[in-house]
């Protein structure tokens, strides 16, 4: 498999810390733009980027992530442009890992076989499926291992002992916990409740866990890094993309990077003051 992953997730832990994980959508508000946050990520402090495969019906996003979704369709992205815009980041940057996050209509129509072998080639390192269960891999599945890329499933609160097995079936790179019931960016989960989901999964598997949905804020971020390997925030970085690509704001990369860097701060600072039970996600 692809080591990017697990490289990035050794390095955090020999650091006594977890990974911070960033969203953004390829293509929002533009291309050209996406591809300088893209490449200003890493230096603002991002760990593991995944990156938002436009899709017209992302129906597990809630509204921050469809109007980027919106966006990035308006302006003409599509997969293809994706993989060349990963294509072009990895000629700066060799080791910060790329993950795509989306749905499976846009593989499927591009063909599994030909997106496993240009992922690979443009230097992506797995992809999550949210609409892509266990008992329905079969197509994409084997195109990734033979391409040597990560399959990284999904978790969530109703996730119990007799089917977690399955979910961890061809699993790699690390799982995704999803802290709450719903949409991306929607509701919340207490430091408490994500400490034992962590502990639960953690007795099943030696996959790093990640957390997301729902992580807005520094102190969000940091009540999640105190248990998990890794805190995904997305939800939170579209949405200043959009309300500046409203404002029609210039300087849109280091707006992103301004927010991802206090995100990263308080990751890193958080095993070392951990913060007080709170609502976490």
């Amino acid at each position: 498999m692809s080591d990017r992953l697990s490289a990035r997730f050794a390095a955090c832990a020999a650091q006594g810390r977890a990974a911070l994980v960033t969203f953004v959508t390829a293509g929002d508000p533009d291309a050209a733009t996406s591809a300088a946050i893209l490449a200003a990520l890493p230096g603002a402090g991002a760990d593991i980027i995944e990156l938002g495969m436009p899709f017209t019906d992302p129906m597990a996003d809630g509204p921050a992530i469809q109007a980027g979704n919106l966006r990035a369709l308006g302006e003409g992205m599509r997969l293809r442009d994706l993989i060349a815009m990963v294509a072009a980041f990895r000629q700066t940057d060799t080791t910060t890992p790329i993950v795509l996050m989306g749905y499976f209509n846009p593989i499927l129509a591009y063909g599994p076989a030909r997106f496993a072998a240009d992922a690979r080639a443009a230097g992506i390192d797995g992809t999550i499926v949210v609409d892509l269960p266990p008992e329905e891999a079969g197509e994409l599945l084997p195109e990734l291992g033979a391409n040597g890329l990560h399959l990284i499933r999904l978790a969530t609160p109703t996730t119990d002992a007799a089917r977690l097995p399955r979910v961890l079936e061809g699993a790699s790179g690390f799982l995704y916990y999803v802290a709450v019931a719903g949409v991306t960016g929607a509701n919340a989960a207490t430091a408490a409740d994500i400490a034992a989901a962590v502990a639960r999964l953690k007795a099943t598997t030696a996959l790093p866990i990640a957390v997301g949905f729902g992580v807005r804020t520094p102190e969000q971020a940091a009540a999640i890094a105190v248990h998990a390997d890794a805190v995904v925030v997305g939800s939170a970085i579209v949405d200043s993309i959009g309300a500046a690509a409203e404002a029609r704001a210039n300087d849109i990369p280091a707006r992103v990077a301004a927010l991802v860097g206090g995100l990263a701060a308080a990751v890193r600072a958080a095993r070392s003051a951990p913060i007080a039970e709170s609502h976490a996600a």
